[in-house]
């Protein structure tokens, strides 16, 4: 056997061709006859025989876990095999690897269904403000950088507008606020009313936070930037057009309305403020993140004193 050791599916595989092709013949010649000319060992051959029709435990623990990662997939159809497989470990206590949570998922043809997106050519810079941050996303401490959007949610009632603040040291959603109404710029006054309660004024010579955002028209008007003015605030601005720019929001944007299309029913929620509610408190305390070891944003942060 150890000419055939260049085989690219193993030696495992080879041994198994090798007793198919004993068991084809056996009708036609001994199979002691065979297994000399063959060069195989004939007791191996009688148990690979007897082990037929029947599951090895590798293979029994492959069908059980691709059983649980289909259920749990039904509950959370958003979920891609990493999270499903942390979600069954924590739930079972069953130890495997995320490699084998894959390989099943791959099998039995689960796959996340949230929305994939297209790469874009990035834009030109902001005239009013350049971009500090850079790519360079590395928080030390809390409210270090926090980056802003606004996303429109559908609903049986019509769009809402949902704008958010996030700190980008834990990804922890520190504001947020909704509107149905289109165009409307109370959400975006609303959390940067709660940003400048918590950095301070500058007489209060507290550490200045970068407030990273794209040139949406809210962000870039003289009254939004006046707002700020005396706090300890420094914009920040992406390119125009270039999400890549602000990727942890944008980013946050794309999966967190999967997930509450597929997994909480955004679509026909009769009140989509209590359920944003809700959500950005089941987020922030109770959601496990891959990025943070599978801990919430809160846990994360005070577990590293702050």
């Amino acid at each position: 056997m150890g000419g055939r050791s260049w085989c690219k599916q193993g030696i495992r595989y080879c041994q198994r061709k090798d007793y198919e092709v004993i068991e084809e013949l056996r009708e036609k010649y001994p199979v002691l006859f065979l297994c000399r000319i063959m060069d195989i060992n004939r007791a191996g051959y009688y148990k690979w025989k007897a082990r037929q029709g029947h599951l090895n435990r590798y293979e029994q623990d492959r069908q059980l876990l691709t059983e649980l990662l289909k259920e749990e997939h039904k509950k959370h159809k958003s979920l891609g095999y990493h999270r499903l497989a942390y979600n069954i470990r924590v739930n079972t206590g069953w130890v495997f690897s995320d490699n084998l949570a894959h390989k099943c998922c791959k099998t039995a043809g689960i796959r996340s269904q949230a929305r994939r997106y297209r790469y874009r050519k990035p834009g030109t810079e902001s005239i009013k403000f350049e971009n500090l941050v850079h790519g360079n996303w590395n928080a030390n401490e809390p409210l270090q950088i926090v980056v802003s959007d606004m996303t429109v949610l559908a609903n049986k009632k019509g769009h809402y507008e949902w704008t958010l603040l996030l700190d980008t040291f834990n990804n922890e959603i520190i504001a947020h606020s909704v509107s149905p109404k289109a165009g409307d710029t109370k959400p975006y006054y609303h959390c940067l009313d709660i940003l400048m309660q918590r950095v301070g004024n500058i007489e209060e010579q507290r550490p200045q936070v970068v407030f990273h955002t794209d040139q949406g028209s809210v962000y870039s008007s003289r009254a939004f930037c006046q707002a700020h003015m005396n706090y300890n605030i420094i914009r920040s601005m992406s390119r125009g057009g270039t999400p890549t720019d602000n990727p942890i929001i944008e980013a946050l944007n794309g999966w967190i309305k999967q997930e509450l299309y597929l997994d909480y029913g955004l679509k026909n929620a009769d009140d989509v403020p209590a359920l944003l509610d809700a959500y950005v408190e089941f987020f922030n305390t109770s959601r496990p993140a891959a990025a943070l070891g599978y801990k919430s944003p809160v846990r994360y942060k005070s577990e590293l004193g702050f």
